[in-house]
């Protein structure tokens, strides 16, 4: 019920819906009105309860556990709900004495009641929001009837925190019985601040009793009210304070703190709701159009539950206050709440990254693990905007790192990670992620220099990255096609920015041999456009049924062809089947830690007759630095090994789909990095040595540094 809040702003039709109508018991007339405090839950004065079960006005007694009839209003209408009375305070006289008496006493204490329905209310019922009641507000309260124009305007001329004098307008309709235990809404506020409790009749005749004729010294339109602040306590004093208060002061250690930050820094009022009203303007959220300012307390409670808030705040104050900036960056790090980049910095964020090409934004995971080697391990994720978004706001709850000139704020480590992100970027994309990060910087108060430096670093890593980063590749997604020994084919060529998809036909079959001319097509077109030395990599995706498939011996030679092509006798041929890691992603930390060490790691095989799955999850379990399995066990046994190794985050998998352990024997010594290659050179071999070299070798190769297509793969792997 702060003076900051969300959602629509409720306008005069919508607020009138907060009013409704206490009916008198065995009838349809109305004793009086009441106010939602929270859908089924209705706040109404003592007296109209009296009134409704026929008792005196001002019984003090408690009527005890009564229900009563209760008209209320939705958007489709009007609907009848049964309202139990569950706190009763009676009207007393303004010394604490009961009862009240009707003709002397012109004003009261007490006169609430609060009713609760038993049964969960049909429609959607409003909530109300209160705020303090003070001189000079224009409110609106509606008469129990619930017709559109049942309402009249009145300006509050006096208010002490008990009582509150409202004199209506000239015009339009008065306050009257009706209104009684209804609300007054500032429309401006957006809130009710209180209850109409009583009306100043004009004086009447002794004797006939009524109305005199009307003078110019006669009260006229004037009505008393119940203010919030009055409502508040007295509630309190019957233990139902919280039907209508703020929740009580966050658990947070930073909030007792920032309170008493802002009070020093906003002294003034009318300073402090300035500043109030940007902050919430940058946040989306709402506030009073009236005038107010939020107490320090409230300031410091958006601050411990609106995560954007003290950036947004620290954001504004930074040209003002660059001392105030400190302090309260400071108190933020004692919460849990707050994040790190304001409204404009997130959305510039968002916007930039939305903008990168899909080869750059891809490798946001591993730019984030280069430069964060140390924090939590990020899961595999679809690319695009949502994984985007995911990354960052996993990134905004680390701290800065460990290096920091003197007392200098820490480089938080999502400025860290951009800093690598636009290091692998184009040098206009580059230049404006860099841009970025300067601006969040100088918010922070963090040094050039310490940014230059963590700047400094991203550059090296690139460079490294592009110094040793592995063969073009080429990749073809290959799922078997309608008819026996066809397949379907979706091809990618990546130099080394990531992939860009190069075929998008995924409905035609093709034999082994017209894939391999179409795969030959590709790689020669790849060769004109990337004249490299070196042979691009061929990686075949596939899912687990796939594993076996003879890509490598897919050859093509018409009559016209002066030489014959074989895939992987020409090329280095790998298969990844990302399905295998995406079933247990608990592994996936395993598989990236492992290829990290692909050049030291150790290397381990399988062979006999009676290994099983289980016994080979609790070797690799046991030999966590294993990086390469070679797999020469039974045929029958074969496929289950193979994929339990890749499953666990084993990144490369030697076998042989015959019943040969001669491939597997003969490329033992080969070094891990160079298997592509050496799997090529044997796999030539069979070609014109056939007898001499009889194994049929599968190589899996599962790199965790560079994408793999996901929008076409029904088990996405990170990119």
């Amino acid at each position: 019920m702060g003076w900051f809040f969300g959602g629509a702003a409720m306008g005069p039709d919508d607020a009138g819906r907060l009013v409704v109508a206490v009916r008198r018991v065995g009838g349809s007339v109305t004793a009086g009105a009441g106010v939602l405090l929270s859908p089924g839950v209705v706040l109404t004065c003592a007296h109209v309860v009296n009134d409704a079960l026929g008792r005196a006005v001002f019984a003090a007694a408690p009527p005890g556990r009564v229900a009563l009839r209760i008209d209320y209003r939705d958007r489709h209408g009007t609907r009848e709900a049964t309202g139990e009375l569950t706190h009763w305070i009676p009207p007393r006289r303004l010394d604490g004495t009961l009862p009240v008496r009707e003709r002397e006493d012109r004003v009261w204490h007490g006169d609430l009641a609060v009713l609760t329905f038993p049964r969960p209310p049909e429609g959607r019922m409003p909530q109300t929001r209160w705020a303090p009641m003070r001189p000079g507000q224009s409110l609106r309260a509606w008469s129990s009837s619930g017709r559109p124009g049942s309402f009249a305007d009145v300006r509050v001329k006096t208010c002490d925190k008990s009582v509150g004098y409202v004199d209506g307008e000239p015009t339009g309709m008065s306050i009257g019985p009706a209104f009684s235990g209804g609300a007054l809404w500032s429309v401006p506020g957006d809130a009710a601040v209180g209850l109409v409790a009583a009306h100043t009749m004009p004086p009447a005749d002794p004797v006939t009793g009524r109305l005199l004729p009307h003078s110019s010294q006669h009260v006229a339109r004037r009505s008393w009210a119940i203010p919030w602040q009055r409502i508040r306590r007295e509630l309190a004093s019957v233990g139902a304070v919280g039907l209508v208060d703020d929740e009580p002061p966050p658990d947070d250690p930073a909030f007792a703190l920032f309170a008493e930050t802002i009070h020093g820094i906003v002294p003034s009022t009318d300073l402090r709701g300035d500043l109030g009203r940007l902050v919430a303007g940058r946040c989306a959220l709402r506030h009073p159009d009236d005038g107010s300012a939020p107490s320090p307390e409230e300031f410091a409670r958006l601050l411990v539950t609106e995560p954007r808030a003290l950036p947004a705040l620290t954001e504004i104050l930074r040209l003002r206050d660059p001392s105030a900036v400190r302090q309260l960056l400071a108190i933020g790090r004692m919460s849990p709440v707050p994040r790190l980049l304001s409204p404009r910095e997130y959305g510039r964020l968002t916007e930039i990254l939305g903008q990168l090409p899909g080869s750059v934004s891809a490798r946001l995971p591993v730019a984030a693990r280069a430069a964060l080697p140390l924090a939590a391990d990020y899961p595999v994720e679809p690319s695009g905007p949502a994984a985007a978004a995911d990354v960052v706001d996993r990134l905004e709850r680390l701290p800065g790192d460990s290096r920091s000139q003197g007392v200098s704020p820490r480089v938080p480590g999502l400025l860290r990670v951009m800093e690598y992100l636009a290091a692998l970027c184009s040098e206009d994309r580059r230049a404006g992620l860099r841009l970025w990060c300067d601006g969040v910087a100088q918010r922070l108060g963090i040094p050039q220099s310490a940014l230059a430096e963590r700047r400094f670093d991203a550059d090296e890593w690139a460079g490294a990255l592009a110094a040793c980063s592995g063969p073009p590749r080429v990749l073809v997604h290959i799922t078997r096609g309608v008819l026996p020994d066809r397949y379907r084919l979706r091809i990618w060529c990546d130099e080394g920015t990531g992939p860009r998809q190069v075929t998008t036909e995924s409905d035609r079959d093709h034999t082994g041999g017209e894939a391999a001319r179409l795969l030959l097509h590709v790689l020669e077109s790849f060769h004109r456009l990337s004249p490299e030395e070196r042979r691009p990599l061929v990686e075949a995706v596939v899912d687990r049924s796939g594993l076996n498939l003879p890509i490598d011996e897919w050859e093509t030679w018409s009559p016209d062809d002066v030489v014959p092509g074989v895939l992987g006798a020409e090329y280095p041929l790998v298969v990844n089947c990302p399905e295998l890691l995406r079933r247990n992603e608990r592994f996936l930390p395993e598989w990236r830690r492992r290829w990290r060490q692909l050049d030291t790691g150790a290397s381990l095989r399988f062979s006999g007759a009676t290994v099983g799955p289980r016994q080979i999850y609790g070797t690799l379990m046991d030999h966590q630095d294993a990086v390469r399995v070679a797999v020469d066990a039974a045929e029958h046994l074969r496929d289950g090994i193979v994929e339990v190794c890749l499953a666990v985050g084993v990144p490369v998998v030697v076998w042989d789909r015959g019943d040969e352990s001669h491939a597997v024997d003969h490329i033992a010594t080969v070094t891990t990095r160079e298997l592509p290659e050496g799997v090529r050179s044997y796999r030539a071999k069979t070609v014109h040595r056939p007898s001499e070299y009889p194994g049929r070798p599968v190589l899996a190769w599962a790199d965790a540094d560079r994408p793999v297509p996901q929008l076409h793969l029904s088990e996405p792997q990170e990119s």
